[in-house]
């Protein structure tokens, strides 16, 4: 795995803010009412994080130390201005279902974290792929939620009809402690596939590399004769024993 790749999979997996690094609650618990809600933020904060990431690794050595913090939330805020600016323009309703939660990606723990730990240290490519993951990372989990609230809580996905109409809407799901009753469900459920234990191999499978092994250990190989040094001894010794056999002879 190379190391554009690597970000990518930290931010997915094994790195994913929202389930396993738990960042940026407020939107995660506020905005997930419905899979569109829980999309729309996802990729609001990508694009910003992507941006930002982006600026920061090209401004890295220019900006002072001292001022890293202030001016990295400036180039944010900048970012998040523009991102809410089309966000009224070209998707209004969205736009006000999201409500104050767009402008407060200014103070995304994510983005700022980002910039900070990864950007601010490392070249453009990279720290573009860094939030890049992140942010799918984020949006995809945002999504998951959002959907399997507004499933639960009014029968629908994306606005459309799923459950059938003789099904009663649990209320709870669209409702703060659904938010934190799925939320805790997607984090148990991460747990449990990144803490899932390494398969152990078998004595056969753990024995020693054909290509590395040293003569004196292929009594035991699980790949005896097909191992180049366990071959190549063995010609040796069938030599010598020949050369002793015609030297014998000869005498």
């Amino acid at each position: 795995m190379n190391k554009y790749s690597e970000r990518l999979y930290n931010g997915l997996i094994k790195e994913n803010p929202t389930t396993v690094m738990m960042l940026g609650m407020c939107p995660t618990l506020a905005t997930t009412t419905s899979a569109i809600n829980g999309l729309g933020m996802g990729l609001c904060t990508l694009v910003v994080l992507v941006l930002s990431n982006v600026v920061i690794s090209l401004l890295r050595k220019i900006i002072p130390d001292e001022v890293r913090i202030p001016a990295f939330i400036v180039v944010i805020a900048s970012l998040v201005t523009i991102v809410q600016f089309l966000m009224e323009g070209y998707f209004p309703a969205l736009s006000q279902s999201l409500g104050v939660y767009i402008p407060l990606i200014v103070v995304n723990c994510i983005i700022l974290g980002r910039a900070e730990a990864y950007a601010s240290k490392h070249s453009v490519g990279l720290s573009m792929f860094d939030g890049i993951g992140m942010g799918l990372g984020f949006t995809i989990a945002l999504t998951i939620l959002g959907a399997i609230r507004e499933l639960f809580g009014n029968g629908t996905i994306a606005g459309a009809q799923i459950m059938p109409k003789s099904y009663v809407p649990i209320s709870i799901f669209v409702l703060q402690p659904g938010a934190f009753f799925v939320l805790a469900i997607l984090i148990a459920v991460m747990t449990k596939i990144l803490s899932r234990p390494k398969k152990v191999k078998t004595s056969e499978e753990s024995a020693h590399d054909p290509a590395t092994c040293e003569p004196a250990d292929c009594a035991g190989c699980a790949s005896k004769g097909s191992c180049g040094k366990q071959i190549f001894a063995e010609t040796v010794k069938a030599g010598v024993k020949d050369a002793q056999g015609n030297g014998g002879d000869e005498a």
